[in-house]
């Protein structure tokens, strides 16, 4: 029996994707939880074989919880159902912390055979969102690379909406563009990026 966790937005507790995994016999869905601080422990007494996210949240948002899930639960594989057409929910350059990526929506026999695969040591990345992955467009625009320039530099987001006379919640946009477009964990990590492949000095 293959134990499969889902893991929703905190406050939005569908079934669909729980339904889905249930109507398979070697399926068995250990429960469902809120995508929050909470979640590694709880997730981690569960001891699941399969992780899936079904979530809004950009994949750099869930870098975090990705790392901290596969030092608690080693041999867990985690899946992502992405939707494509939403901002930051294609498959990273990298192969960031184990990932997996499934298209949301996908129907409950790929959606099953994907967690056998998974449960077997396979890696999953859905042909549709690995290709609109390598078609998105990840090149830093003046503007995100002015505001990296600056965070570089240690600015905080308060310096640099100040310097670049925006708001801070569009310095905070830009942020979390640039480590979606780098496939970054986070700003320090984004920085480090940028300036490996000479798009900072």
């Amino acid at each position: 029996m293959i134990r499969v966790l889902v893991v929703r937005d905190e406050g939005y507790f569908g079934v669909p994707v729980r339904a889905l995994i249930e109507s398979r016999p070697d399926l068995h869905c250990v429960g469902t939880l809120a995508l929050d601080h909470g979640l590694v422990e709880r997730a981690a007494q569960l001891w699941p074989h399969v992780i899936v996210f079904d979530s809004q949240h950009m994949v750099s948002q869930l870098l975090p919880f990705a790392s901290d899930l596969h030092a608690a639960i080693p041999s867990c594989a985690l899946l992502v159902l992405s939707d494509p057409a939403k901002r930051g929910m294609l498959p990273p350059r990298r192969r960031a912390a184990g990932l997996n990526f499934l298209l949301k929506g996908a129907s409950e026999t790929l959606l099953a055979d994907s967690v056998r695969r998974l449960a077997a040591g396979e890696r999953v990345v859905s042909p549709v969102l690995q290709a609109a992955s390598l078609n998105a467009d990840r090149s830093l625009t003046t503007r995100e690379l002015e505001v990296l320039g600056l965070a570089a530099e240690g600015d905080s987001v308060k310096d640099i909406a100040s310097r670049l006379f925006l708001s801070g919640g569009t310095v905070r946009n830009y942020l979390s563009a640039i480590i979606s477009k780098t496939g970054a964990r986070n700003r320090l990590d984004a920085i480090r990026i940028a300036r490996r492949d000479g798009w900072l000095h």
